[in-house]
């Protein structure tokens, strides 16, 4: 920010007969200064933010100069320079630029107690002066996360705590997870002028987070860049799937042979891994070989479901696989693939660990229902048609029509006295419909 001198600042014009004193409120110091109306002459210098060790610059400038002294002053009053001469023994402070409109000084390693205003004067009469304000910026000291568990398992809610220590002003944290950001709780401790900030995570991990960063990164105007992260380590229970070897494709046909793999992964890896028989026993003529099985002779005692399990210090998992035997002379391919993979906790149920194969006995199962309901759905259809046709053809028929026995017999009269006669709803029948009552 630039800063103009108070007396002679465009933005308070002053005209004065004779010698007064002018009183900055910004400095509550009193100042000997007067400005006539034409004058010019002015001190501006500029607000310096410097960063701890690095150099500062301090410049007193002066427009419309008529060759008066320039000087410098440090915070308790002190002259640095006056002109191009330096009466203060501190080295650091040197010349950098001298003229009648101009004085600049550097001062090189800058620490907190070179913090403060320092005083620009211009040897006019009255004096004038201004003053310009160092800020000094440090950085964090260290930059730490510790972590509450080294090693995490899956589903588990674990501590993360980032600290900034020693800087000035205090820090911001930023927590990501690769690369999505997540969100922390701070808490700013101050040591006298330094400021310690501690950013703590709760973070739930799962399987997908194992090797994954988690990285604590700092806000501050003094570093770009400044952040440190740590790589999670999560257990998890195996994920099993089952694959069909042979045949690799077609149906599982009697008399034909069968073989299954199962391959598992885990944290740690899995070490024990079976084959059984879902609700029966395993044939007595099925090969387990490892993580193999395999049935040389198919038929229809085979039908059944298939375990792989394999289990791990973290827990046990399964995949399943599905067998219908069919008859030597089916060509029907099966509807739906048949490998099941079944989970032993609603956790599993996240990861689609299902494998995919052929169909076995749920298939046709599948196939059979589909065929039933299809059928079902055409006889009610085909219903619902003819009984459309037959009400269309009966109303079709009696539109328009009216029976009366009014007139029955007059078509054939040879002349009205004759329908009349042989009307059935004439006299004859009125007669018939006598009434008597006793």
């Amino acid at each position: 920010m630039e800063r103009v001198s108070e007396c002679c600042r465009g933005s308070v014009p002053l005209v004065l007969s004779g010698n007064e004193q002018c009183q900055s409120r910004e400095r509550k110091m009193a100042l000997q200064c007067a400005c006539e109306r034409g004058d010019g002459q002015n001190l501006v210098t500029e607000d310096v933010t410097v960063v701890e060790g690095d150099v500062a610059t301090i410049s007193c400038r002066v427009k419309n100069s008529d060759d008066s002294v320039i000087q410098l002053l440090n915070p308790n009053r002190q002259t640095i320079y006056f002109r191009d001469f330096r009466p203060l023994k501190d080295s650091r402070f040197q010349l950098v630029n001298f003229s009648n409109s101009e004085l600049r000084v550097s001062l090189t390693n800058v620490s907190i107690s070179d913090e403060g205003r320092y005083f620009c004067q211009l040897y006019t009469d009255p004096p004038q002066e201004i003053y310009t304000t160092i800020t000094v910026l440090v950085p964090p000291r260290n930059l730490v996360i510790d972590i509450q568990k080294e090693v995490a398992v899956e589903g588990e809610e674990i501590e993360l705590n980032c600290t900034a220590m020693a800087s000035r002003p205090a820090t911001t944290i930023r927590w990501f997870k690769g690369n999505k950001e997540l969100t922390g709780k701070s808490e700013v401790e101050q040591w006298s002028d330094m400021y310690t900030v501690t950013s703590q995570l709760l973070l739930k991990v799962g399987r997908e987070d194992d090797g994954v960063p988690v990285i604590c990164l700092v806000d501050h105007p003094a570093v770009k860049d400044l952040q440190t992260q740590r790589y999670l380590e999560v257990m998890y229970k195996p994920q099993v799937r089952v694959s069909q070897n042979y045949p690799v494709q077609g149906l599982t046909r009697e008399g034909e042979p069968l073989e299954l793999s199962c391959a598992a992964f885990g944290k740690p890896q899995p070490t024990d891994m079976r084959w059984l028989r879902v609700d029966d026993e395993m044939p007595q003529h099925v090969v387990v070989s490892g993580s193999n099985l395999l049935i040389s002779n198919l038929n229809k005692t085979d039908n059944g479901t298939y375990r792989c399990e394999a289990s791990n210090a973290v827990g046990k998992s399964h995949a399943d696989y599905m067998l219908f035997v069919y008859d030597t002379t089916a060509t029907t391919e099966p509807a739906v693939h048949g490998f099941t993979h079944l989970p032993n906790s609603a956790e599993e149920l996240d990861y689609g660990d299902l494998s995919d194969s052929r169909a076995g006995e749920e298939g046709a199962i599948r196939s059979v229902d589909h065929a039933v309901v299809g059928g079902v759905v055409a006889v009610v259809v085909f219903a619902m048609l003819c009984l459309l046709i037959i009400l269309g053809r009966y109303f079709a028929r009696h539109k328009g029509t009216y029976f009366t026995h009014e007139a029955k017999g007059a078509d054939d009269a040879a002349d009205a006295d004759t329908a009349i006669i042989n009307a059935e709803g004439g006299q004859n029948n009125s007669e018939e419909k006598k009434e008597y009552f006793i």
